[in-house]
């Protein structure tokens, strides 16, 4: 496993990191599911056992998934396999749960709830804490006292460096001034390239202001390891982040499946090849410095680690460009 170090710090991340939303349970939250189905705890062990015989040291929770139940399940988990966490790189986020705050920005609900993390995770200091998105209110009025707060937290000790999760440029660019965070953090894969595109004025930005990017969704949920049979199209409960996006229904998984099809003459047959040429594929772009994948069991891990071994040529990136092109979201 490689590394690969956070921009003008001390801080470096297993290229393949572990996102932890799904081991939380299923949630809805404001009307919007955000969760996954359950997970037992002998699976959890097994998964997060074969990501730490692989050699990943970085996993993504946040104050959402599962309304702290992640949290608490990955500290169990590490607790039972014997590994400290200290010896691993453990991120956070905060900003959907509001509670009974007026915004979850707020910074003295924004203390609460890094503590409440800090309780979770059996943990002093978490290495970076995210922004989770880009919605400061009305005239962005919470976007410095968000900032303070995260200025405050580093001082204090409780975390080692500011990050931003958000889903448009525009929201990052309003942010990287005002908050100045190390690393950014949203969704990269081939049919979702707003944020990794190298020709894009936001990977310019990445290089002017040196900062690292942390691609979630590398396999976009499933999608890009044919996952989902377009005459038979998942049917995903309430709680569950994927219910209602169109991507999962029969009109999309029709025209995805053909260039799954050439993916695999190409590259090889099986969704272990599809994983890791997705994965690689991201990992190969400027600025990123680690693919956030999620799991819940140990075959997601397994089916995984053929990016360790996996290069791609040049002429290997233009042709994926060329067959995703008309599939692709190219705009944040």
């Amino acid at each position: 496993m490689r590394v690969r170090k956070i921009p003008l710090t001390d801080i470096e991340l297993s290229e393949w990191s572990l996102g932890c939303s799904g081991i939380g349970g299923r949630v809805q939250l404001y009307g919007i599911n955000f969760g996954w189905p359950e997970v037992s705890d002998d699976e959890l062990l097994a998964a997060i056992k074969a990501g730490l015989d692989l050699g990943i040291t970085h996993f993504d929770v946040a104050d959402l998934y599962g309304l702290g139940n992640s949290e608490r399940r990955l500290a169990w988990a590490l607790n039972k396999l014997g590994v400290p966490s200290e010896h691993l790189v453990i991120s956070s986020k905060v900003g959907w749960m509001r509670g009974t705050a007026e915004h979850a920005y707020d910074p003295w609900h924004m203390r609460r709830q890094c503590e409440q993390s800090l309780r979770n995770l059996q943990r002093d200091y978490l290495d970076i804490y995210y922004l989770h998105h880009g919605n400061f209110g009305e005239e962005d009025q919470w976007l410095h006292p968000a900032a303070e707060a995260l200025n405050g937290l580093q001082k204090d000790g409780l975390i080692r460096v500011k990050g931003q999760s958000a889903y448009s440029v525009a929201d990052f660019e309003k942010s990287i001034p005002v908050v100045q965070p190390r690393v950014l953090q949203s969704r990269g894969n081939l049919l979702d390239t707003a944020f990794i595109d190298p020709a894009s004025s936001f990977s310019a930005l990445l290089t002017k202001e040196k900062l690292g990017f942390v691609a979630f969704s590398p396999v976009g949920a499933g999608l890009l390891t044919d996952c989902f049979d377009p005459e038979s199209p998942p049917e995903f409960k309430d709680g569950e982040s994927r219910k209602g996006n169109e991507r999962f229904e029969a009109p999309y998984l029709r025209q995805l499946r053909p260039v799954l099809e050439s993916v695999r003459k190409r590259f090889g047959a099986s969704k272990e090849d599809l994983a890791g040429i997705a994965m690689r594929y991201v990992l190969d772009q400027p600025n990123v410095i680690s693919v956030l994948n999620g799991f819940q069991r140990r075959s997601d891990i397994i089916s995984s680690q053929s990016v360790l071994g996996c290069e791609l040529s040049e002429e290997d990136h233009r042709w994926l460009e060329q067959a995703f092109a008309d599939l692709r979201t190219t705009k944040g």
